[in-house]
């Protein structure tokens, strides 16, 4: 997967997010980058409902990981932030490798953080635009993503 999306809405950014939860998996990682206000979380969001995971999905700044089981029978949802995280070994106290083959593990923040839990990922890259619209880069990491589309 390798593709760019203009999201002009916070309504677009979440459908984004329901489109992208169609082709997760259990086992998948999904790193975020961006500025504050780019729409992680709510990517997130859209994510959490296309999955069918109990909500609400709120930004995990200060709690660092929330868990969302899933409503549905898929995979539970791990939202971690790495925002207020000094490096890889504090992300390796959150023990995700445990939880990371059974669920969709999203990590906002974690560009130059969470690369090593796998070596297969989506990379989402967020940019602002002036006319406050959002970049969206997907980029897919690993055989897993070869072909996959949204």
């Amino acid at each position: 997967m390798n593709q760019t999306d203009l999201i002009p809405t916070d309504a677009a950014m979440r459908d984004l997010g329901v489109r992208l939860a169609g082709v997760l998996a259990a086992g998948d990682l999904v790193i975020m980058s961006g500025p504050l206000g780019a729409g992680k979380t709510t990517l997130t969001q859209g994510l959490a409902e296309g999955m069918k995971v109990r909500g609400p999905i709120t930004s995990p700044t200060f709690v660092i990981s929330r868990i969302h089981p899933a409503l549905a029978g898929g995979p539970s949802l791990v939202h971690v932030d790495a925002y207020r995280l000094s490096g890889a070994d504090e992300l390796d106290d959150i023990d995700l490798d445990m939880t990371l083959p059974d669920a969709v593990t999203v990590v906002e923040w974690g560009e130059g953080v969470a690369e090593g839990l796998s070596d297969e990922r989506l990379e989402v890259a967020i940019d602002r635009r002036p006319d406050d619209t959002r970049e969206v880069r997907l980029t897919g990491i690993g055989a897993r993503w070869d072909g996959v589309r949204l």
